[in-house]
């Protein structure tokens, strides 16, 4: 089991900023490939990016690179999320994901946070 909490979510302008953490339970944390996926109300839950164990491969989908960054810190076992130049159809709930094996931006992971709410105002 690797608990994954988010945080750092909230309300922001259109055009700001904000970084996700998301925080994991344990010493195996970096033995994960790593993910952040959203859930916009009423559509179905999308990749946004995903970063290997050691952070030597990152991977983003279209409608965020350039805006987006995730990052890891292996020592503080966290998972970050910044994000630049936020859209409103950037609102969504924002959930961490673990793999063991790599997922890259399949649904194919092992352990999910609870999420958390990030929303962009126009």
């Amino acid at each position: 089991q690797v608990p994954l909490v988010e945080s750092g979510g909230g309300l922001v302008q259109a055009g700001g900023s904000l970084r996700l953490s998301c925080a994991a339970s344990g010493r195996s944390f970096s033995t994960y490939n790593m993910g952040w996926f959203r859930r916009a109300p009423g559509k179905e839950r999308e990749f946004v990016a995903t970063i290997s164990r050691t952070a030597g491969s990152t991977y983003y989908a279209d409608s965020v690179k350039g805006r987006f960054t995730i990052t890891r810190d292996n020592v503080k076992n966290t998972l970050y999320l910044q994000m630049n130049n936020l859209k409103p159809e950037d609102t969504a709930v924002y959930y961490c994901a673990a793999a063991r094996l790599w997922a890259g931006s399949s649904s194919n992971y092992d352990y999910w946070g609870q999420g958390s709410q990030v929303t962009v105002s126009s």
